[in-house]
């Protein structure tokens, strides 16, 4: 091994405002560090391992939203296609950090799935109302835009926030984010939701794909071989897509008729507003906020950074403010709020490349793919269960991180008794979302996620219980 590998490197420049420091790393496992500059062979595996994680994610809410409010397949196209095409733009800002705005970590931007309930309904209740599908969407973009404003005011107020969304808060988000998303790796694992009505969940082929790219990621990243380990995830899926395409499980037949290149076009569906539905966007911003700081504390966790003093917090209002100004670049070129991404922390972890200047590459990858449908038509042809097998692994890494940011602090009765019922209210609502079925319309959307009921939970018992905040 030679020396570059096995030591993290030391940053040469700053990061916007942030006085060069050390990456310190002592309780990590990189092979490159925050501001190390890897081999460009290594920089391009790393960077289509973030993306084939994160894709799926990044176009889901775009085509759970657009068949829900019973969009034309062009325009379901388009939002898929602005939907990676910001995600790249916002990823670019969020690494590279623009002045005050951005957190200098490797740290992924991505469409966000807290406000899908919001969205669905108020797009409902405006085609009810008379609007057609494409009016109902410039409805939506116009209470997104004005909404991210609040988490851009909220990033101003970190060092405040902090007091009560301690490392106990962050690191029951950050576990929770994971747990969470366990349950779609497992669907994904068994085919998907397809799979469940076409009665193929399950099957014996769809077992051995998924286990196939598990044990090759597990084997390869417990390889000596440092390149194997950064590419385990790539090569994972590559292995499982060949196979999947041998055993007639890939389909591609939907590539004939896939534009090969469309232009962003800001306002396509026009700019509305609606004070009642606007409520539940407002309150979810804030919980953005919260899920955006813990998602940041766990990557600078991963990638050896501190999480607490003034480079911290300069790193969670850059952050933050990069959450907000995304999604108000996301709805100015229609389609919804961006997030910083869970997924990434886990391909972090398992190839050992932690460097900031990988997010580059991954935003002009996200760009293409945006410009360019018909390249993403591909990697959307990814078998649920070729997926399945490298989420859940990475789904498990995000929730590692959770435990490791609370095990940083001591675990007394109060710390106890809020991880435990945030974790058991959060869990609840994920795995039985039928709990909220006879609350009103607007709780239901506050807490049908099991992230923003447990994130809420040790939120509110944090600042109500006596003791110390730790």
């Amino acid at each position: 091994m030679s020396e570059h590998e096995r030591f993290i490197q030391y940053p040469d420049e700053t990061v916007g405002d942030l006085p060069p420091e050390p990456v310190v790393a002592k309780s990590t496992d990189l092979i490159y560090g925050l501001e190390a500059k890897p081999p460009l062979r290594e920089t391009l595996f790393a960077a289509v391992q973030h993306v084939l994680a994160s894709f799926i994610g990044i176009i889901t809410p775009s085509l759970i939203i657009g068949g829900t409010l019973g969009l034309e397949p062009d325009d379901q196209a388009y939002l898929i296609s602005m939907s990676l095409f910001v995600s790249g733009i916002a990823t670019f800002i969020q690494t590279r950090r623009i002045g005050p705005v951005g957190s200098g970590l490797l740290s992924i931007q991505g469409t966000s799935f807290a406000f899908i309930g919001p969205i669905i309904g108020a797009g409902t209740a405006a085609i009810a109302g008379g609007a057609t599908p494409t009016e109902a969407m410039g409805l939506i973009f116009g209470m997104c835009l004005l909404g991210s404003c609040i988490e851009m005011v909220f990033s101003q107020f970190i060092e405040t926030i902090s007091r009560v969304i301690t490392p106990l808060v962050t690191g029951t988000v950050v576990m929770l984010i994971g747990l969470t998303l366990i349950n779609a790796g497992v669907l994904a694992m068994g085919g998907g939701a397809l799979a469940r009505q076409n009665q193929t969940y399950g099957s014996a082929q769809n077992i051995f794909l998924s286990f196939l790219v598990l044990v090759i990621i597990i084997v390869l990243n417990s390889s000596r071989n440092t390149f194997l380990r950064m590419a385990s995830i790539a090569i994972g899926l590559i292995v499982g897509y060949i196979v999947g395409l041998f055993m007639g499980v890939v389909d591609l037949s939907g590539l004939g008729q896939t534009a090969v290149f469309t232009l962003p076009i800001p306002f396509k569906y026009g700019f509305g507003f609606n004070p009642t539905a606007f409520i539940p966007f407002a309150f979810l911003y804030l919980i953005t906020t919260i899920e955006s700081i813990g998602d940041l504390t766990a990557t600078s966790v991963v990638t050896g950074q501190p999480i607490q003093g003034e480079t911290y917090f300069r790193r969670m209002r850059g952050g933050v403010l990069a959450d907000g100004l995304n999604s108000f670049i996301a709805a100015l070129f229609n389609t919804f709020p961006n997030t910083t991404f869970s997924q990434n922390n886990g391909v972090i972890q398992l190839t050992g490349i932690g460097s900031r200047y990988v997010g580059y590459f991954i935003a002009v990858i996200l760009s293409i793919l945006g410009l360019f449908p018909i390249i993403g038509g591909v990697l959307q042809a990814i078998p649920q269960p070729v997926l399945g097998g490298a989420t859940i692994i990475m789904f498990g890494s995000v929730a590692a991180a959770g435990i490791k940011i609370v095990a940083s602090i001591e675990i007394g009765r109060r710390e106890a008794i809020i991880l435990a019922t945030s974790l058991g209210l959060g869990l609840g609502v994920a795995f039985a979302p039928d709990l909220l079925t006879g609350l009103p319309p607007l709780a239901k959307n506050i807490f049908g996620s099991g992230i923003s009921t447990g994130g809420i939970c040790a939120l509110v018992l944090n600042i109500l219980l006596p003791g110390e905040r730790r």
